[in-house]
């Protein structure tokens, strides 16, 4: 990351401190089901956005280049002679706050003019100070907002002039009666003074504070910002009481747009959930403290187009209350959008095969990464927004079809990096909140196995996908902290009664790790236990058999970064890890954890004697077929099942669980009408009772890069594809199948056409620079250079 000197000051706006909420902790919520402490309405504790200005003049001789240089705690909008500097939304975007924070540059030279000139910010809670977390607490990173930044305007002759903040700048509010990232955001017209940014004059506003810089690293702008990506049109809308409830038909992230008359004092409410209850009617399916997902608008008297600004939902149905049909009319849907709103990243995966509901379930999962790419790689886009490593970890390379990531990834990682403990600990979310330090009364942890692998494991994607040796380089440092905390943690070297003996030393059950979380048989109906208890019961066979496997990749890493030593003492480790768990956890016929995914991890990561495994794949179908012929897996298996089962020989199985439509199953999902990727297979119960859980979360749908490599036929064999395998496996099901993949050596493409009953055509596409090993059945492998290729089987 590049850094620039600044002479500028930190200024504060004239604010009150954010309002602290009254206590709730995860230990509160899940262990004692404590309700939360009463709260009341936003317009009672939260406080208006801020309004920032100051004038400077431009002297009456050409200007060669106007550059601002900006950033804020909170987030912001600028504006230069009134007009918006830039279309980016929530800059400076979503750091960790203690340890990072990145500024803008932008080119403002199509906006200064000679003589006076007026520099505007608008400056809103944000991440920084807005009530983020999962508990619904407010001020994660700080309670009060402030803005640094300076305008240089050069001019044609070589000279220059820098306005900065400073004293100089004064502070207002105006139409933000409130505006939280999380809960909403209110308007109230009455109070908007449209010219407020585009004249120097100030009376009546308040003088600001200069203020202390934070000791965090101030960096340049990485990767993408947030924009506004596409509009949808409404398309239902049916009244449910006194309220209009409005259709767009996808689950997206983003917010509404909607242009009518509003009366003077009129105020239209607008409520955002991503599902309907059994009976058809709006449900709120995100329930909590602080998840109002709520927006108001208040009229002034005219016509209006309403969007909020510094808020965004998770949603696909809109509640609109307050409209007045008697003065504004029948309400028409035309005048509602949905404005869908994620980081600006490129798509470069496009695949479509012969079968309509797994076409939709593809579309679901694109649209599960777009509303979960939103500044930093979440969870969900409605209830935590948390960057959570495990999630990321097990969908990187779903994500890196579909999208270019490397960017947006690379500064992540940063963020993950500047959260490491000192002890080597990658906690399990980053940016880090400080709720997620004060959770360890719930998990008595804060980091996980296969969580904070995310560190070794997303890197390695990066380096695979792009071809990018640096990413490894500079997160190599941490890799080797988090692995030499997971080592000394399995043998017990924070344990009070003193380290391990003998083989215990490579069994990881010394701390709380998530195991198999989200494990179906766990998690769905009134009879589950839940997903701690899942973890209690999986935990020890699953993070044992993850940090052989985090081992053996990171050797792979330091053998690439030519750290020999290291490389060999690390595939030693991982030897010892599988023989321990093979003498701990295998009797020759069953896992002492006799779970799916438990079976799934340890033949994918080799944990048991060669001679053994085919025994062990056939406990994993025993499982299946007394599951009705259904998945039972959790984040840290799924993603490996279908390969699992392939790879021991029991193809139908795989292609069984593909097709499956009953619950838990991908295509049950898509029966019932989701148009995103699910957290809980059984969101929506087989009565059609409805959940109030995320109907967007991305983890589960890392089935995606089974579909393309099983499905499409597309693998990576080298780095940044400069070689890669074309192998259809021509699964059951498919009549035809065909994708693009746009890497930086260009567009690969494969088709295939033709049932097994008669002939199969096979099209490839190689780049420039590239090979492509082609092996169809009957056939010997065939390598190909650059060109149209076609293959007959």
């Amino acid at each position: 990351m590049t850094q620039r000197t600044w002479t500028a000051g930190w200024i504060e706006p004239a604010q009150e401190s954010t309002t602290p909420e009254p206590a709730y902790s995860l230990y509160e919520m899940f262990v004692l089901h404590a309700e939360p402490p009463a709260w009341t309405p936003p317009e009672t504790r939260l406080w208006p956005a801020k309004l920032m200005k100051r004038g400077f003049v431009v002297a009456d001789k050409p200007v060669r280049r106007a550059t601002l240089h900006m950033t804020a705690r909170g987030v912001y909008q600028a504006y230069v002679n009134g007009e918006l500097v830039s279309d980016a939304l929530f800059a400076p975007d979503y750091t960790t706050y203690d340890h990072l924070l990145m500024y803008q540059t932008y080119d403002v030279s199509g906006l200064v003019r000679a003589g006076e000139n007026v520099w505007g910010v608008i400056l809103a809670d944000g991440w920084y100070a807005g009530r983020i977390s999962q508990q619904g607490n407010g001020a994660q990173y700080g309670d009060r907002l402030s803005i640094m930044g300076e305008l240089e305007v050069e001019y044609a002759d070589g000279t220059s002039e820098l306005v900065r903040t400073d004293a100089e700048w004064r502070s207002t509010t105006g139409k933000y009666v409130y505006s939280d990232i999380q809960i909403g955001e209110k308007q109230d017209l009455r109070l908007e003074d449209k010219a407020w940014a585009s004249t120097a004059v100030a009376e009546g506003w308040d003088e600001v504070a200069e203020v202390a810089a934070p000791a965090a690293e101030l960096v340049a702008q990485v990767g993408p910002q947030v924009r506004r990506r596409e509009v949808l049109d409404a398309v239902k809308a049916w009244p449910e009481g006194d309220a209009i409830v409005v259709d767009f038909g996808q689950v997206i992230a983003g917010r509404c747009r909607i242009e009518c008359d509003l009366a003077e004092g009129q105020e239209l409410r607008l409520e955002h959930a991503e599902v309907l209850d059994a009976e058809g009617r709006f449900f709120m399916n995100i329930i909590g403290r602080n998840k109002d997902a709520a927006d108001a608008f208040v009229g002034r008297g005219g016509h209006e187009v309403l969007e909020p600004d510094f808020t965004f939902h998770g949603f696909r149905y809109v509640r609109l209350s307050g409209w007045d049909e008697a003065a504004q009319g029948t309400f028409d849907p035309a005048c509602i959008k949905a404005v869908v709103i994620y980081s600006d990243l490129r798509e470069t995966g496009r695949i479509r095969t012969s079968d309509a509901r797994v076409n939709r379930l593809l579309d679901n999962i694109l649209w599960s990464q777009r509303g979960n790419m939103l500044s930093i790689p979440t969870d969900c886009p409605q209830r935590e927004r948390a960057g959570w490593t495990g999630d990321i970890q097990v969908y990187a390379p779903t994500g890196c079809f579909f999208m270019d990531l490397h960017d947006f990834l690379v500064r992540w990682l940063d963020q993950v990096m500047a959260d490491q403990l000192d002890d080597g600990q990658v906690v399990d979310y980053s940016p880090a909140t400080k709720d997620l330090f004060a959770s360890g009364e719930f998990l008595g942890a804060i980091s996980s196995s296969g969580w904070g692998d995310a560190i070794v494991l997303v890197p390695w994607q990066l380096y695979r996908e792009y071809g990018d040796r640096e990413v490894l380089e500079r997160c190599y440092d941490s890799m080797m902290r988090w692995h030499d905390f997971c080592v000394k943690s399995a043998a017990g070297a924070f344990l009070e009664e003193g380290e391990k003996e003998g083989d215990a030393r490579y069994i990881w059950d010394t701390k709380f790790n998530y195991g198999e979380w989200m494990l179906p048989s766990y998690v769905m109906g009134n009879e589950g236990a839940g997903p701690i208890e899942a973890a209690a019961v999986t935990a020890p066979t699953i993070a044992t058999a993850w940090l052989a496997h985090v081992s053996d990749v990171l050797a792979d890493i330091s053998e690439l970064l030519g750290h020999g030593d290291a490389a060999a003492e690390q595939r030693a480790y991982a030897a010892e890890v599988r023989r321990a768990f093979a003498d701990r956890f295998w009797d020759g016929k069953k896992l002492d954890a006799d779970f799916q995914g438990c079976y799934v991890d340890a033949l994918a990561f080799d944990m048991l004697p060669e001679a053994e495994r085919a025994a062990a794949a056939d406990r994993l179908v025993e499982l299946i077929h007394a599951n009705g012929d259904k998945l039972d897996t959790g984040f840290l298996s799924v993603s490996y099942l279908l390969d699992v089962l392939w790879d021991f020989g029991h193809e139908d199985v795989a292609e069984t669980l593909l097709w499956q439509d009953g619950c838990p199953s991908w295509l049950y999902e898509v029966d019932r009408g989701g148009t995103t990727v699910w957290e809980n297979w059984g969101a929506i119960a087989s009565d059609g009772t409805v959940g109030a859980l995320s109907f967007n979360h991305y983890a589960f749908g890392c089935v995606g890069d089974w579909i393309v490599r099983k499905v499409g036929g597309l693998a990576l064999r080298e780095p940044a594809w400069a070689e890669f395998d074309v192998v259809p496996a021509f699964v059951r099901g498919f009549e035809s199948c065909e994708l693009e993949h746009e890497t930086a050596a260009g567009t690969i493409r494969v088709a295939w056409s033709g049932s097994g009953a008669g002939a199969r055509e096979v099209r490839v596409s190689v780049p420039e620079g590239c090979r492509a090993h082609v092996a169809l059945p009957g056939s010997d492998e065939v390598v190909v250079g650059a060109g149209e290729h076609v293959f007959a089987c």
